[in-house]
């Protein structure tokens, strides 16, 4: 079996809290596996990590199967091949729809990017992701135009435009209406089909259950079960930390 990630004995901690504690996992490739767990288990927190926003205090974790990284900075994580989107949307809201693409386009800074001379590749590219999320005819527009769901969208448009082989979604449905939170179910099934691995934050289980071939639970920081998500949503341990039932 191969993985894509893999944490062993990784710790956060935040004035004396743990907020991921000794945490052991292992995200197959491939796959789209899903982080649930209670307000405060570590989910988000976890994905700061993972991606850099948040150093490392103990443990390490492996990125496909190559060697054992006790720190991962955020700079870094392009070139491992890893993507993510913020619970809280992070755009350039002083330049278009466009340009927020094609900076995420170019492993330059920003300034450096939007001046940068931009080939066919990414003009296309830039052009395809925007269509596949339904912004392609907001393309001018000034980020801090978009309504909330549609800022949500770009920031997917974003993510989907570095080609990343592992891309972790943090609560990309919420705020989502309907007709949006079928295109980025429509994402997220065809980048399986892509052989993508995917993580995804959710805590809408009845998503969970159509779009996931792994659950993983957190409690506290802890592991408190994983599995298949008909399995996992059926312990009794989840029901009572998780379901509140």
């Amino acid at each position: 079996m191969t993985f894509a990630l893999q944490t062993k004995g990784l710790s956060k901690i935040f004035g004396g809290i743990h907020a991921v504690d000794h945490l052991s996992i292992d995200i197959k490739k491939g796959d789209v596996t899903g982080i649930i767990g209670p307000n405060g288990s570590g989910k988000t927190t976890l994905t700061n990590v993972l991606t850099g926003v948040a150093k490392i205090d103990g443990g390490v974790v492996v990125v496909g199967g190559e060697k054992e990284r006790g720190a991962i900075k955020a700079h870094e994580i392009h070139d491992l091949g890893i993507t993510r989107t913020f619970q809280n949307v992070r755009l350039f809201e002083q330049i278009s729809v466009m340009d927020n693409v094609l900076v995420a386009l170019t492993k330059r800074d920003v300034i450096g990017a939007l001046f940068e001379k931009h080939n066919k590749f990414h003009l296309e590219r830039a052009k395809e992701v925007l269509t596949r999320v339904g912004l392609w005819d907001k393309r001018d527009a000034y980020a801090k135009e978009l309504s909330y769901g549609q800022r949500k969208l770009l920031e997917i448009a974003r993510a989907l435009a570095t080609n990343a082989d592992i891309i972790l979604f943090d609560e990309p449905f919420a705020g989502l209406f309907p007709e949006m939170v079928k295109t980025v179910s429509g994402i997220i099934k065809e980048l399986r089909v892509g052989s993508k691995t995917v993580v995804l934050i959710e805590h809408d289980m009845a998503l969970i259950r159509e779009l996931c071939d792994h659950v993983i639970v957190l409690e506290a920081g802890h592991l408190l079960a994983e599995g298949k998500p008909e399995d996992v949503l059926r312990d009794p341990k989840v029901i009572e930390a998780y379901l509140g039932a």
